[in-house]
């Protein structure tokens, strides 16, 4: 027999009529999320890859992506857990459309259509670029400063558990427009054209045997293990991110910019806005330099001391109508060659320096010379060195830390995005994208509502003075 006087018995066993909408608070995110993004484009998004006539009657691709984005919202990780949480959680169920007794799709249902209806297609991507479609709307995303930089995402891998492989290197996607500005070079200079470069031979890797596309990463200040790399482009305005890809972490963060930029440029047509892009000291390379010319580029440099007691490279001076450097004592280093990696050397005469008083400050060589190298491209490194240094630039990069470190910050805090999911490169880059829909949309919602409460408050004051005109998208 129940005691009635036990107060933690009370309510347990007693049936009541209620809504569930009234049990979700006014100022839940998942209902600012549903009052503020329309999901309507995924239907049209998914329909070639649904029968319209044959099967069961799915589960509505809405709610199935609704309970991904959940399920990334809020950091579950598993998708068994998902259902659980799903089932016992009244503000998801308002959110999926569930009623209290209604029965919550299987966790193995996502699993398949992520697996088998999904796999191989770019709806994941499509969805993404809907969201920053639908900020771009919103005037949330300006396109006039683009910042990048990469993290690393622990891989479903043991470290530990390994094979070792002669793996090839991908050849760059510049070493074309590279060989020809070595040729032009050296032509100039009346040198013969390099011969022929033989194939590189293959390096021996480690191979994760859990995760083979993972890649083992060994870099200073880093952990050390098999991971993936996050590259990751986000909007100063907002800090929406307009665009991510993943990497193995062994992959350097130069290699893919210039083509994750040229997509943005063309997707959503930033080409016409962009005036300046800011980037860490890993982008730092010629080739990005000289590619970015039209914009004010602001990458930070890392500083790479010469030996103890030597000269440093900087305390040259290279003078670009003689096309020569100067040392410290005056003396001039003039061009010797042009390398295949794109590097003109400049050497200084032997016998001058044989008889310098600081020679010992210049070199140990036992040839008495002194060998500077400048890249074919140097110029448009200096020109990036010049505007990191100018009042701009500093105002320019001072947006990483509130930007692109923020936007890692919470997207590994709060979203679970320290450890992928899963394995394979495809199924991070499914994580990837789902992580950065969940936080846009987030920002989307948030800002939304903080808009709608802002033309609330004011809205007695523009009533007054212009009563015809009170729109709620005055902003």
């Amino acid at each position: 027999m129940l005691n009635d006087k036990d107060p933690g018995n009370r309510g347990k066993y007693q049936m009541e009529l209620v809504c569930l909408d009234q049990l979700v608070p006014a100022d839940h995110l998942l209902r600012l999320i549903e009052q503020h993004v329309d999901f309507s484009f995924i239907t049209e998004k998914v329909r070639p890859f649904y029968s319209s006539n044959q099967g069961r009657p799915p589960v509505p691709p809405i709610r199935l992506f609704k309970m991904m984005l959940i399920g990334y919202l809020y950091g579950i990780r598993s998708e068994r857990m998902l259902e659980k949480e799903i089932q016992m959680n009244l503000a998801y169920r308002w959110f999926l459309g569930l009623g209290l007794t209604e029965q919550v799709p299987d966790h193995s249902t996502i699993s398949w259509n992520r697996n088998g209806r999904f796999q191989g297609t770019e709806v994941f991507q499509d969805i993404f670029d809907e969201v920053v479609r639908l900020a771009m709307s919103h005037h949330m995303i300006a396109g006039r400063l683009l910042i990048t930089d990469s993290t690393h995402m622990q891989a479903n891998a043991n470290k530990n558990r390994y094979t070792m492989q002669f793996t090839e290197e991908t050849p760059l996607a510049y070493l074309e427009e590279l060989e020809q500005a070595v040729h032009d070079s050296r032509t100039t200079h009346g040198k013969k054209p390099l011969p022929p470069q033989e194939e590189a031979e293959p390096k021996k890797r480690k191979v994760s045997l859990t995760d083979p596309e993972s890649g083992y990463m060994m870099r200073k200040g880093k952990p050390e293990g098999f991971f993936y790399l996050d590259h990751r482009t986000v909007d100063h305005k907002f800090n929406m991110i307009t665009d991510v890809y993943v990497t193995p972490g062994n992959v350097n963060d130069s290699t893919v910019y210039m083509e994750r930029l040229n997509r943005q440029l063309e997707t959503f047509g930033f080409s016409d806005t962009l005036e300046a892009i800011a980037l860490d000291s890993g982008y730092m390379t010629p080739y990005i330099c000289k590619q970015t010319t039209p914009w004010m580029t602001v990458i930070a440099e890392r500083t790479t001391p010469g030996k103890p007691g030597l000269f440093w490279k900087e305390e040259f001076t290279f003078d670009a109508e003689k096309e020569v450097y100067v040392c410290p004592e005056g003396q001039q280093l003039t061009y010797r060659t042009t390398n295949r990696q794109g590097y003109e050397e400049y050497a200084s005469p032997k016998s001058h320096c044989a008889m310098c008083p600081r020679l010992t400050q210049c070199t140990e060589t036992q040839t008495h010379q002194r060998v500077i190298q400048r890249h074919v491209w140097e110029g448009y490194k200096e020109r990036v060195r010049k505007n990191r240094k100018s009042a701009e630039g500093e105002q320019i990069y001072k947006y990483r830390a509130q930007t692109i470190e923020r936007s890692f910050a919470d997207a590994k805090n709060l979203h679970g995005y320290r450890h992928c999911r899963m394995r394979g490169r495809t199924k991070v880059q499914e994580q990837a994208l789902m992580t950065a829909i969940a936080q846009n949309v987030k920002k989307i919602a948030r800002h939304l509502a903080q808009r709608e409460a802002d033309f609330l408050r004011l809205r007695p004051k523009y009533c007054k003075t212009y009563p015809i005109w009170c729109p709620l998208d005055f902003l």
